[in-house]
């Protein structure tokens, strides 16, 4: 803060990181808001000197009689109450030193306050204040790794680790949170001299965390702020010196146009990937090929495709034991069919693809939400490319209407739309079209 005097009605800094709290602030609910600030004992007398607002107004809006609608009113209520501007939608208040939702706020470096602050910011969704924490976390590192660095990465090293094991059935935002909030632990370990071999490690642990983050973020739906987290994750990952987490990243980041209708986009980060990845068969190397198979076959260059799906089952064949695990930064057997179930549906070689689905969904945990659900929707695909339309739009209802409702986004949503946007309009007025029709729009 600035030195201005504390607000007489400053909310506790605990309700800043309140999921409810955080949730009706990026509403403007402010009859929640004034409610929980008196809950938590600030009177309405106080809300309304801090906020130049008359006293029966402020219990108006509080019992819901009456709404804010006004800008310089919610700017009046951030100043009065010390509420950040960031999670009301405003930009940074005069009264604030950094944003609202900084790593380097009023938690400092406890990595606790932080986690609790992201979890609340990002209870709501993807919301502009949860996208400001996400930013804030991200440049906070991106702007240190050019300089050098400090300590021991162990626990870092193993955080990494374990986020790379996938979602294991919790809520993706929840992943999210906890990766953003390690990641930004970084920072702090990158400002200051290291020797090199240290350095690498650290740079390594931040291109993976990035990575993975970015991957979060391409499965919630939002693309820009995932390929944000990719460039970050790019370079440090180029500043490491291991080549083959650069082709990781470069072939993750192509599954972000590829899954987003870009596939020119995707064919060209793909290759690169396969470039940096050089001719062993490692991790990077096979899942380059992969999604370049895919990418080529969603931009209608089937032989291109082909070629690749053969370079992939080749590295594949040959890939040491210790690459094959089943974790986002390594390539498994399962990752390898749900790969080839798209490249081969896409492709309209449902045989194969049917192949691939059946083999992948015996590898994949009960746990493997969003996974299966890919899944079923490529079976779904392959039914109405043999000319069965109504089959394929109820499997793919069964398929969404399955999942929870925080999973009906971003590449799920995606993929089915794909399927409906395939249907030829002749179809439109049949009873299953519409009904995936409309479960979509919802």
């Amino acid at each position: 803060m600035d030195d201005l005097p504390p607000s007489p009605a400053q909310v506790p800094h605990r309700l800043l990181a309140d999921p409810g709290f955080v949730r009706a602030l990026s509403q403007r609910d402010f009859s929640t808001v004034f409610a929980i600030a008196h809950d938590v004992g600030i009177s309405f007398n106080r809300i309304a000197e801090a906020c130049a607002l008359k006293s029966e107004r402020v219990s108006q809006i509080a019992r819901g009689a009456a709404a804010v609608t006004a800008l310089a009113t919610v700017e009046r209520i951030s100043g009065g109450l010390r509420i950040p501007g960031a999670l009301l939608g405003l930009a940074a208040q005069p009264w604030e030193d950094t944003a609202a939702l900084s790593t380097e706020s009023d938690h400092g470096d406890d990595p606790m306050k932080r986690r609790n602050l992201l979890r609340g910011a990002l209870a709501a969704g993807l919301t502009a204040p949860a996208l400001a924490a996400l930013t804030a976390a991200r440049t906070d590192v991106d702007k240190a790794l050019s300089s050098d660095t400090p300590k021991d990465l162990a626990d870092l090293e193993a955080a990494a680790e374990s986020y790379g094991y996938g979602y294991h059935g919790q809520q993706p935002t929840g992943v999210l949170a906890d990766l953003v909030s390690d990641f930004a632990g970084l920072r702090s370990l990158l400002t200051g001299p290291q020797p090199a071999p240290v350095r690498a490690r650290l740079c390594r642990t931040a291109g993976q965390m990035a990575g993975m983050t970015a991957i979060v973020l391409h499965d919630l739906g939002s693309r820009r702020e995932s390929r944000a987290w990719f460039a970050t994750a790019a370079r440090a990952a180029a500043e490491s010196g291991d080549d083959q987490l650069h082709a990781w990243v470069l072939a993750r980041e192509a599954m972000v146009p590829l899954n987003y209708g870009a596939p020119k986009a995707a064919v060209g980060l793909a290759e690169r990937a396969r470039h940096v990845a050089g001719h062993r068969p490692t991790a990077a190397a096979t899942l380059s090929a992969a999604v370049a198979a895919r990418a080529y076959a969603l931009n209608h260059q089937g032989e291109q495709a082909r070629a690749a799906l053969e370079a992939a089952d080749a590295l594949m064949d040959r890939l040491p034991e210790g690459e094959r695990s089943d974790t986002w930064l390594t390539y498994g057997e399962q990752k390898h069919h749900v790969h080839l179930s798209h490249a081969f549906t896409t492709l309209g070689d449902t045989r194969l693809a049917h192949v691939s689905q059946e083999r992948a969904l015996e590898l994949s945990a009960p746990t493997s939400t969003m996974t299966r659900t890919l899944l079923n929707i490529d079976a779904a695909a392959c039914s109405h490319h043999d000319g069965d339309t109504e089959q394929a739009c109820r499997r793919t209802v069964d398929a969404l209407t399955a999942l929870p409702v925080d999973y009906r986004t971003g590449l799920v949503r995606r993929r089915a739309l794909d399927l409906y946007e395939a249907i030829p309009a002749e179809h439109y007025r049949e009873r299953a079209v519409r009904e995936l029709r409309d479960l979509l729009a919802a």
